[in-house]
């Protein structure tokens, strides 16, 4: 496989990033609305121009909606491929990067962006209806979007929906899985749905995804919180996660004031009393989890659970987590650096991964048939994050060093990436941002690489727009 992903089950450090791997479509849905907001067209007289959106988040945009629309010839339900064709993963959507996309695409405030957010809404509650193995409200790592044929010489012929009518679950790479966090983006990306739509099908999907949650992930360990999910022959995984736990914060907040039901308060604050306990107060920053249960991991220490955790609870006390973050995990990327692939005369600055990316064996590949690491390559989806968590906590400074760090993103957008396509389909230009400078290894077991990345430009756009997609 690529290498950037891990799939679910692996061994190993508790994960951070969920990239491991009821309510239906409504019978008042008409056929004029799915054409509408399948194809991203609105209906004649709405506002479609990104009027007032600077033109580096336009291209962004832009990117977003070739993803959406690389495979016209396999229906209006589908999801937005995650990454480039040369990747290496085909057509793969996976569910964590389409609940960004969502989001991304509703703090536009375009009549365009709500159709086009509303069709991958739709299509998440599709694979929720439609799985071929379940109907217990899951939603899978990942899906494929269109054909292809495999590296073993085995064709992939449909589209997200296949012949049967079911959801095309991504199994060529094992995606078949279900992570606590890949649930709770697609729960915040429905209840956000549900909040701007007042469609109930959006907000019956959420609960539905916070259902499942509390069945599968509630535990009574001594650490407490809510563990990793199960893999693809629903076994449950012995994780449990600080990332997660962070996006459970945020979903079971919004579900308990859109449904008004109080017990949805009581699961909020099991999440969030487990991160109270990966808290470090001398260090000021918030470990990754337990692989037990029972003791903490100490190492490698990520970038998103001291991003995540203060765009979703905006504590002060937690608040030094961000200069952590932007102290520790800080890198600078250019050609003369051991392995970057940065283009010469050019330079990016940012954050990385973990603390484990810094410490990479420069010599050796990050997964077989990979590339070896830089260590200093850029993870642009995390310096997005900072971006907006320093814009949230507005200290002196903050915003400039935001500033500073969208600028790297929106260069990275300009000048990384180019000849890249999805769907065999070429991109507009200098659209899209790459999911790091260079090769990076995560520490976590996978890598990232440069290409563009549908998690990285919604990430992005929403730090552009000051969009806080965590706030209950």
């Amino acid at each position: 496989m690529n290498g950037m992903i891990r799939r679910i089950g692996g061994q190993g450090p508790a994960p951070s990033r969920r990239t491991l791997i009821g309510a239906g479509l409504g019978a008042g849905l008409g056929a004029a609305l799915l054409t509408a907001a399948g194809t991203g067209t609105a209906q004649a007289g709405t506002r479609t121009a990104y009027s007032g959106v600077p033109s580096a988040r336009r291209r962004g945009h832009a990117f977003l909606a070739a993803a959406m629309d690389a495979y016209p010839d396999h229906g209006t339900i589908r999801l937005a491929q995650s990454y480039a064709d040369q990747a290496g993963l085909f057509s793969t959507a996976f569910t964590y990067d389409n609940g960004l996309a969502i989001l991304a695409l509703l703090a536009t405030g375009t009549d365009d962006g709500r159709a086009r957010a509303v069709s991958l809404g739709d299509a998440l509650l599709y694979a929720q209806q439609h799985d071929p193995d379940h109907d217990d409200g899951r939603l899978r790592q990942a899906y494929n979007v269109g054909p292809y044929t495999f590296y073993d010489g085995s064709r992939q012929p449909d589209g997200f929906v296949r012949a049967d009518g079911t959801a095309n679950v991504g199994t060529q790479f094992g995606f078949t899985g279900t992570a606590v966090g890949d649930m709770a983006w697609a729960g915040i990306a429905l209840s956000a749905l549900a909040r701007r739509t007042g469609e109930r099908r959006f907000l019956a999907g959420a609960v539905l995804i916070g259902e499942w949650i509390e069945r599968n992930g509630r535990t009574d360990e001594p650490l407490g919180g809510y563990k990793f999910g199960v893999n693809g022959a629903g076994e449950k995984l012995p994780f449990t996660s600080t990332e997660h736990n962070t996006d459970l914060v945020c979903l079971f907040g919004r579900l308990a004031r859109l449904t008004g039901d109080r017990v949805w308060l009581e699961r909020r604050a099991r999440a969030r009393a487990f991160l109270e306990k990966m808290w470090d107060a001398d260090g000021g920053f918030f470990y990754t989890g337990t692989n037990d249960g029972v003791s903490v991991n100490t190492s490698p220490i990520p970038e998103d659970t001291q991003t995540w955790t203060y765009l979703a609870l905006g504590s002060r006390a937690h608040a030094r987590s961000l200069d952590w973050a932007a102290r520790e995990l800080a890198v600078l990327d250019h050609a003369g650096r051991r392995n970057s692939t940065v283009p010469a005369g050019q330079s990016y600055d940012g954050v990385t991964f973990s603390s484990v990316s810094l410490l990479a064996n420069e010599d050796a590949p990050i997964a077989e048939g990979q590339p070896k690491p830089d260590r200093n390559g850029v993870w642009f989806e995390g310096t997005a994050h900072l971006a907006l968590a320093l814009r949230e906590r507005n200290r002196r400074g903050d915003e400039a060093r935001a500033r500073r760090l969208i600028d790297s993103v929106e260069r990275a957008q300009d000048l990384l990436g180019g000849g890249q396509s999805v769907g065999g389909r070429a991109l507009p230009e200098r659209s899209g941002v790459v999911a790091a400078s260079s090769p990076l290894d995560t520490g976590f077991g996978f890598g990232y690489y440069p290409y563009r990345h549908v998690g990285a430009t919604a990430w992005y756009l929403m730090a552009g727009a000051r969009f806080n997609p965590l706030q209950a």
